[in-house]
């Protein structure tokens, strides 16, 4: 059986639980075979023409002209440029919310493919180049392909499905709000309310079309840690005559690292505590002013997470005022924990076994990655999973992870998201 007979296959069985046994297939078939090819060209547009967050023009217009097209009602502007379109279906029933993120990342593309990303832009002041390091291209297209797949049987639909196309999941550019908090201040989950809300993340190391899944945390909260470290400028020659703050920053930057290894109990949850970039200083014999230090916190325990905040105020401040210096610490919190539904997640389970088929499914471990979708799942009962991007042939440990230059998504992989974004909803709106 081919990956398009299976594809059809997989989704007519999703439909027998949510349409009459008499429906017609051979419809559902042809709608299947005509959305595959689709699904692969929009992603290979979008992956051409990334945008970074909040800046996501092109790619809410490609989103908001189809839905319009299909006909839904849609709305645009949600947060910058956000799309929320509502497919009302046949019948009454429930609400399902399905939610695909839409940015692209500061990265130069180092991946040889003919829609390789040669897009670059300003990222916070600096001239970057921009591809779809994570792909949420990928996201985008499948929810389109969904989203035509159920609106051509929308008459036979028992309920209410929401697409929700999101910006700034990565974060809004610096002193902007954006993402899943501002499209919930802007009534994304309001009129009509979601019954429960879908999404779904590829990645990295995992085979082609395998879903994996697991009830509870998945992923870590997110915080962004910013510290200014202020000195006195001197000549590089005459340290004593100034206050050193690349020196003291570098003690900072070591000192955080014990909170983790030495200060917190990691049997109970595990914690990250990372300082990834430095900033300071024009030229090599210059002690400069000040450095600027930025990094972030991950945590599975709310009570952990305002630990480590405080004990990293403490060891900056600390060491800094032991080197006659100052460090001023500020802590912004990005994401919460991405907490799937335990009990959604044990119904949708058959779903999504169902919709991997012979790619598979198991069980993921908990990851220190963040995803904003979490603040969607603090309103509504969500489930959040991952889809395999890495061709089956290739060693999964070899595979260049998210957010790499040279991340790569198996195509193969696509029309599997859409099986399972299709598959849950169905179910889910049947099964009330």
């Amino acid at each position: 059986m081919n990956r398009l007979t299976s594809f059809a296959a997989a989704v007519a069985a999703a439909l027998s639980l949510a349409t009459p046994a008499d429906a017609p297939a051979a419809d559902l078939d042809a709608r299947l075979e005509a959305v595959a090819p689709k699904l692969i060209a929009w992603r290979r547009d979008i992956h051409q023409h990334p945008e970074l967050s909040n800046r996501e023009s092109r790619t809410a217009k490609l989103v908001a002209d189809h839905l319009r097209a299909l006909g839904m009602e849609v709305k645009t502007g949600v947060a910058h440029t956000g799309v929320i379109a509502l497919l009302k279906g046949g019948r009454p029933g429930p609400v399902v919310a399905l939610r695909a993120d839409m940015d692209a990342l500061p990265v130069t593309e180092e991946v040889d493919v003919p829609f390789r990303s040669q897009a670059r832009a300003t990222y916070n002041g600096q001239d970057v180049g921009v591809m779809h390091a994570c792909g949420h291209d990928a996201h985008v297209a499948i929810l389109l392909a969904t989203a035509e797949v159920l609106a051509g049987m929308r008459d036979r639909l028992p309920g209410t499905v929401k697409f929700i196309f999101q910006p700034a999941e990565e974060g809004p550019p610096a002193g902007e709000a954006g993402g899943a908090p501002l499209m919930i201040e802007e009534g994304a989950l309001d009129n009509p309310r979601p019954d429960a809300i879908f999404g779904l993340h590829v990645i990295s190391g995992i085979p082609a079309g395998m879903i994996t899944y697991r009830a509870g945390a998945l992923m870590a909260s997110a915080d962004w840690v910013y510290i200014t470290v202020r000195g006195r400028q001197t000549h590089g020659a005459w340290p004593w005559m100034g206050i050193d703050p690349v020196a003291t920053a570098a003690q900072i930057v070591v000192g955080l690292q014990t909170i983790v290894s030495r200060q917190i109990d990691v049997s109970k949850e595990p914690a990250v505590v990372t300082i990834a970039t430095i900033h300071g200083g024009t030229r090599k014999n210059i002690i400069p002013d000040t450095v600027e230090l930025t990094g972030t916190v991950r945590t599975f325990d709310e009570a952990m997470r305002e630990d480590i905040h405080n004990r990293i105020k403490h060891v900056a401040e600390h060491i800094a005022q032991s080197a006659h210096a100052t460090a001023e610490v500020k802590i912004e919190k990005a994401a919460a924990v991405t907490v799937n539904d335990p009990a959604l997640t044990e119904r949708m389970l058959p779903t999504l076994k169902r919709a991997a088929g012979d790619a598979g499914i198991r069980q993921h471990h908990r990851v220190m990655v963040a995803e904003d979708f979490s603040y969607f799942q603090q309103r509504v009962p969500g489930l959040f999973f991952f889809l395999g991007v890495t061709p089956r042939d290739q060693d999964m440990s070899s595979a260049a992870p998210n957010h790499s230059p040279r991340f790569f998504v198996d195509e193969s992989a696509l029309p599997t998201g859409v099986r399972a974004m299709t598959a849950v909803t169905l179910d889910f709106l049947g099964a009330q």
